[in-house]
């Protein structure tokens, strides 16, 4: 008989080799674990790093304060470098440096119309000359004219459009004449058609008269009464024929639109006199145009091989009072620009540039717009001004003392048709 004692278990103590075991195990998985979590944490699976914004440098980690201040005057201007996709080009300011010279003078460069020759024709004040324009978010890089001919060699760059697009075309050819030596380079000026050659680079700048880009019975022979002026809206290929075989092309239309509150316009043809023409408002027959301009350019133009370009509307500054000038004087004697932030004034039509942005949104040849309204919005300095001419002569020192004798359309060059090409380059 076994005694009831030797099978009795004593259930409140755990053996002394099983404690052991325990506790061994536990504290491996605790090793194991503090491990892993090591081996996350040096991977960095755990961190998120910002994004850094372009052409931005780290933060210097030099012991030295006086080091870090040094680095940081190379940082703190963190604008990334130009692109048209990227960046806002209306959105900057206009920063005036002294330092800042002209590539040319309209003494220097014999190809500058009279209209836009504001030194030679008097003008004494050269700060206009010397404002730079600063995107907020990018740098523009100066216009570089070698640069500008390499990307133009072998190439046919053409402007077509009214006298503001004579304005920049004639910027642009003054821009880069001026390295070519003087047996390289030939001008040869036509009443429509006008070709700048450089043939060291086989390379033509070009200007195109089609003030409407479609027809009509005012743009060749010129009809100063508004009123009997007719736009064939639905008419281009006359002109248009003479576009073709181009490699860029760069394309703007808007003051001759503004003559008045209606537009008388046409389809078909010129033979029965005024008869058959309907009035539109502006916008309308604007677009109407417009549109016949982007059917020739998607069923003409092949853009593996032709870019194409729009100068958006050049701003008109006849009303004083749209900045703040109430003594109703246009742009006369204005030698700053506007500082106000983001100034639109009455001489640009909202109606026209929504026109414009509808239409080329449906184009199926890709169209690049050169942003230029903003920018030229607030430099009512810039002007042709009265140092210009009217009816092919020079205006009179006694004509000057009149405000109302102000061109306030067109432009002085060297001047602010410079930027626009400034930024046509950049995009090129």
């Amino acid at each position: 008989m076994i005694h009831s004692g030797i099978m009795k278990i004593h259930r409140g103590k755990v053996p002394f080799p099983i404690i052991i075991i325990t506790i061994g195990v536990l504290v491996f998985f605790a090793v194991l674990y503090a491990e892993r979590l090591s081996f996350l944490s040096s991977k960095s699976i755990f961190k998120l790093k910002p994004c850094p914004r372009k052409n931005t440098k780290p933060k210097p980690t030099g012991e030295k304060k006086v080091d870090e201040e040094i680095v940081n005057e190379t940082w703190i201007d963190d604008r990334f470098e130009f692109d048209s996709e990227e960046c806002n080009i209306a959105n900057g300011k206009w920063v005036f440096n002294q330092s800042i010279k002209p590539l040319y003078t309209d003494i220097t460069c014999p190809y500058i119309d009279r209209q836009f020759s504001c030194v030679k024709n008097g003008r004494t004040d050269f700060d206009y000359q010397h404002w730079e324009w600063q995107p907020e978010d990018c740098t523009l890089p100066s216009f570089n004219a070698v640069l500008a001919l390499k990307k133009l060699q072998g190439k046919r760059l053409l402007f077509v459009g009214d006298s503001l697009q004579r304005n920049q075309w004639e910027s642009f050819v003054c821009l880069v004449e001026w390295i070519i030596p003087e047996k390289q380079k030939s001008m040869k000026r036509g009443i429509v058609h006008s070709v700048f050659k450089a043939k060291e680079y086989n390379a033509t700048v070009e200007f195109y008269w089609a003030p409407y880009l479609v027809e009509s019975n005012t743009d060749i022979n010129i009809i100063g009464d508004t009123k009997k002026r007719i736009i064939k809206v639905d008419a281009i290929k006359e002109r248009a024929k003479n576009w073709t075989g181009v490699d860029i092309l760069v394309f703007n239309t808007y003051v001759w639109w503004m003559s008045g509150a209606t537009i008388k316009s046409l389809w078909g043809s010129f033979g029965n006199g005024y008869n058959g023409y309907e009035e539109f408002d502006t916008p309308v027959a604007y677009k109407l145009a417009l549109k016949t301009w982007a059917n020739w350019v998607d069923s003409t133009i092949n853009p593996n091989k032709t870019k194409v370009f729009f100068t958006t509307m050049s701003p008109t500054h006849t009303r004083s009072q749209d900045w703040g000038n109430m003594k109703d004087e246009k742009c006369f004697n204005e030698t700053k620009p506007v500082k106000k932030k983001k100034h639109w004034g009455t001489g640009s039509d909202k109606r026209i540039m929504s026109v414009v942005a509808k239409v080329v949104k449906k184009m199926k040849v890709p169209v690049t717009f050169i942003n230029i309204t903003q920018i030229s919005e607030y430099r009512i300095d810039g002007h042709s001004n009265v140092y210009t001419e009217t009816g092919g002569k020079l205006l009179t020192e006694e004509e000057r003392t009149n405000p109302q004798n102000a061109d306030c359309i067109h432009w002085c060059l060297p001047g602010v048709p410079d930027t626009w090409n400034q930024i046509l380059l950049a995009m090129l």
